[in-house]
């Protein structure tokens, strides 16, 4: 649904029956627990049936309860503050195997994003950048760390790729000044989604360059200037972004392209060992001496 799903609850109040009236209420006061409530759990909680439950989200426009719960938790994780997310996450995985129970999450994470990620956007990403005349990559608060990941691997195999960094708007604008139709712009925003990342990107789309964004849903914000939008699952985990999805996406991304530059990048390599070897930049390891 394009409409944010708590103020349709609040525009349609008046004409819910009584049953779907008490569902609204507890969603609209706490929409942070009902997101991850089965429709028997809801419906439990707030003293109606599982069908009254399913009927509720069918009245709203959605296939069924899972149809309605998804777009509840995809509006949950842009309006929980970060102290919300860590009560969010004590129910949701308590105080026990959480090394398990986190690292099970991500790699469900991973397996949704291979279902949900389109190839074809996937594969016009690699085909923008390759082309590219230069390439701005594009990434604030915790996405910084995905986007100068990013912005280093491609910069060993393209010669003009400039990672934006900011501390204020006005110095982002003027990184990204001169992006016009010849090159790309990557940007990377998950959920709370920032806004410095959204200004860059309608900026780089507004100035006719191709746009590549990495974000968690369709209904992100990025989504309306992106010419490609690579889809990767960054769930809730206290009030950390896991950004193991995003990460493993980027690298099937990097993959992608340095195969499609196979020539080029050996190159680039057989230069960058000579200079890593001349210069001493890594540990030599030497073998064990034999006694």
């Amino acid at each position: 649904m394009e409409k944010d799903l708590l103020v349709t609850l609040e525009e349609s109040f008046s004409k819910f029956s009584k049953g779907h009236k008490l569902i609204a209420r507890y969603v609209l006061e706490h929409f942070d627990k009902s997101a991850f409530m089965t429709a028997a759990k809801l419906g439990q909680t707030v003293g109606v049936s599982e069908s009254t439950v399913v009927r509720f989200a069918i009245e709203l426009g959605f296939e069924g309860y899972p149809g309605f719960q998804k777009a509840l938790q995809d509006l949950m994780r842009n309006k929980l503050t970060s102290f919300q997310r860590i009560d969010v996450t004590s129910d949701q995985i308590g105080e026990n195997d959480i090394l398990e129970k986190v690292l099970s999450l991500d790699i469900d994470r991973i397996r949704g994003t291979l279902n949900e990620c389109s190839k074809k956007d996937f594969y016009e990403a690699v085909d923008k950048i390759v082309s590219a005349h230069s390439i701005y990559v594009i990434g604030n608060r915790s996405s910084a760390a995905l986007a100068t990941f990013t912005a280093y691997y491609l910069n060993l195999i393209f010669p003009y790729v400039k990672l934006v960094r900011s501390s204020s708007t006005s110095e982002m604008f003027e990184q990204i000044l001169r992006v016009d139709g010849k090159d790309v712009a990557i940007g990377f925003s998950f959920p709370r989604y920032s806004k410095q990342t959204l200004n860059a990107l309608k900026y780089a789309h507004d100035n006719g360059a191709g746009v590549i964004a990495f974000t968690d849903s369709k209904n992100s914000p990025l989504v309306k200037y992106a010419d490609n939008v690579l889809i990767a699952q960054s769930d809730i985990a206290s009030f950390v972004d896991s950004l193991v999805a995003p990460l493993s996406l980027i690298n099937a991304l990097i993959v992608a392209v340095s195969i499609r530059n196979r020539e080029k990048i050996t190159n680039n390599f057989k230069r960058l060992e000579d200079i890593w070897d001349k210069y001493d930049v890594y540990e030599k390891s030497e073998p064990d001496d034999e006694n």
